[in-house]
């Protein structure tokens, strides 16, 4: 396996961040969700690694192959485990693809660092800008929340179950997945601490990421599933674009929270077209 090496900011202890590299060619690093591991990717990361597309997917720490320390889950540690990533492999010119609590991370890492490395980002059902409702924002409930916390201290590996059917739209007449892949989904998820798994549902419910994304220079392209469940568009993909009205938004009908598979040919299309053609153009569009 590969890793990146960063450091613990809070014990001082030594992190391993695993990852994974196809192709090469202009740099794309993926940022997986929440709570699975660069693996679900797969569907991305061969295809596009064939074009012309140096693919590269990491674990963020708490999760997956990488290490799982102590109490650093949060977005600010999170940047910073991304700066390591492409400072020590040396990316430049980099497309950031975040996928929900991803899409924080993108967010997070350039209202810290800045723009320097990055030539463009990509938000897929992205937890940005701000989850939570509150007194003066309109989000997600925090009683939603804690009942996903609860779910996973009661027995994490029936509410992942649980949780994957609604995370790719799983209904009485939807079936979009195979029993093999939800097993799959809920292996990956199972592969983390339950310590980040809860950590994490605080940090992306909690963290305003407003002010991070008024900092984007770069071009962005937003997408966003109208029956996402997980994170309800008008929270998300809506809101995010209001904020980044130059970003090109494309809203995907009937697809739910895990449309890197669902739709995974659309969007493979849509990263690799965007990619392609970002730096002559950077207009707001919406696509249904």
């Amino acid at each position: 396996m590969l890793f990146v090496k960063t450091t613990d900011q809070q014990s001082g202890k030594e992190v391993r961040l695993r990852y994974q590299e196809y192709g090469s060619g202009k740099p794309v690093v993926f940022i997986h969700g929440w709570p699975l591991t660069g693996d679900m990717f797969e569907y991305q990361l061969e295809p596009l690694s064939r074009e012309g597309m140096r693919c590269i997917a990491y674990d963020r720490r708490g999760f997956g192959f990488s290490s799982k320390v102590g109490n650093s889950y949060n977005y600010d540690t999170l940047a910073d485990d991304l700066n390591a990533v492409l400072t020590e492999l040396d990316l430049k010119d980099v497309t950031l693809v975040g996928f929900s609590m991803g899409g924080g991370e993108i967010a997070r890492y350039i209202g810290k660092y800045g723009n320097d490395r990055i030539s463009a980002a990509i938000l897929v059902s992205s937890v940005t800008p701000y989850m939570l409702d509150t007194d003066s924002h309109d989000g997600v409930e925090w009683s939603v929340f804690q009942g996903m916390i609860d779910g996973i201290r009661e027995d994490r590996a029936d509410f992942f179950a649980t949780w994957a059917k609604q995370f790719y739209g799983i209904g009485l007449l939807s079936h979009p997945v195979s029993d093999s892949f939800l097993g799959w989904t809920q292996g990956m998820a199972l592969m983390g601490s339950s310590r980040a798994a809860i950590d994490y549902i605080e940090a992306f419910a909690k963290t305003d990421f407003r002010e991070d994304l008024k900092k984007f220079t770069v071009p962005t392209l937003i997408v966003h599933g109208e029956d996402d469940k997980i994170v309800p568009i008008e929270v998300g993909g809506n809101a995010t674009h209001a904020l980044l009205p130059s970003a090109t938004y494309h809203k995907y009908d009937n697809a739910p929270h895990g449309l890197f598979y669902t739709h995974r040919e659309r969007l493979n299309r849509d990263i690799l077209a965007f990619i392609r053609t970002k730096a002559s153009t950077n207009r707001s569009i919406s696509v249904n």
